[in-house]
């Protein structure tokens, strides 16, 4: 088994048809085509914030707009795997716990007969930020206007979460999911196509995506969040490296928040070579220092002395 600390993607994005070794007795296990991040759709809670005063976050329902969404998210879904698949496609589903999560599972489940489902599994490390236990809404809006000056970011809420708290747990979660590959704990035939579904929430799919993608704390503050019942999907491209920009166009991450350099790095991914490295990346060494020598030479070393 590979050790993944701090390689989403460096070690694992080979093609999709390469076979991943594995130390059990089940079948070697290949890469997943797709990740597909999906929002659930409208709660209770979005509709009238008023409901977290007297019902516990976890226990937000759908609304019935909520509901429609997503069914038709799982339409939506079921038409990009099958139209872009092999004729023996499957789907893996995690989902947070949380009741509008679950719910939104079940419907878009209905877009999928049992046979194309390998399984699902409850994650909680995927669940919505916390914002602590029941909550004042005069309070919550005031902490959030504080969040605006202090940073999305850093920013963690009393008795609650911020997103770096949320960052490490969804890190977390993605050690996991690798193993749940290279083992194949999924038991999937590599001859199928394997596509995973991850139902959760808004900041925790934009985190996901920050960590897979290694941006940067400021890069995550230009982001927008999900819509209710919205989805990205990751795809393998020609190379082996998984992408936006396979699937989605550039007025759709440019609507998201990505900068131009970013959705560049994407457009890149959707054609790089496993292991080649990006120097226009959103790690460049651009992004950390303002000036560097093109070449290492005393000149160079006695200018910056002077």
């Amino acid at each position: 088994m590979h050790n993944h600390n701090n390689n989403d993607n460096d070690d694992n994005n080979n093609h999709h048809q390469q076979q991943i070794p594995n130390q059990n007795n089940h079948k070697p296990s290949v890469l997943p085509k797709r990740i597909i991040l999906v929002r659930h759709g409208e709660s209770q809670g979005n509709l009238d914030p008023s409901a977290y005063t007297t019902t516990p976050d976890h226990k937000i329902s759908l609304t019935p707009q909520g509901i429609t969404q997503a069914r038709i998210a799982g339409a939506r879904i079921r038409h990009v795997i099958s139209s872009t698949s092999s004729t023996d496609w499957r789907v893996y589903f995690y989902v947070s716990p949380y009741a509008r999560t679950r719910s939104t599972l079940r419907e878009i489940g209905r877009s999928f007969s049992k046979h194309r489902l390998l399984g699902v599994r409850e994650e909680c490390r995927i669940r919505e930020q916390d914002f602590g236990n029941f909550q004042v809404q005069e309070r919550i809006n005031a902490l959030k206007e504080t969040r605006q000056r202090f940073g999305r970011f850093f920013f963690r809420f009393p008795d609650g979460e911020s997103a770096a708290d949320v960052f490490d747990r969804v890190s977390s979660f993605l050690e996991s999911l690798w193993r749940d590959i290279d083992m194949n704990r999924l038991n999937h035939d590599p001859s199928n196509d394997l596509n995973l579904i991850i139902v959760s929430h808004g900041l925790a799919s934009r985190v996901f995506l920050m960590k897979w993608f290694k941006w940067t704390v400021e890069q995550f503050d230009l982001l927008n969040n999900f819509g209710n019942g919205e989805f990205r999907v990751m795809q393998l491209g020609s190379g082996g490296e998984y992408s936006l920009a396979v699937h989605h166009t550039d007025r759709e991450m440019h609507e998201w928040g990505l900068s131009p350099d970013m959705i560049a790095d994407q457009k890149w991914r959707a054609h790089a070579t496993k292991g080649a490295w990006h120097d226009q990346g959103p790690l460049s060494l651009d992004t950390f220092f303002d000036h560097l020598h093109d070449s290492d030479n005393e000149d160079n070393d006695d200018q910056t002395n002077s």
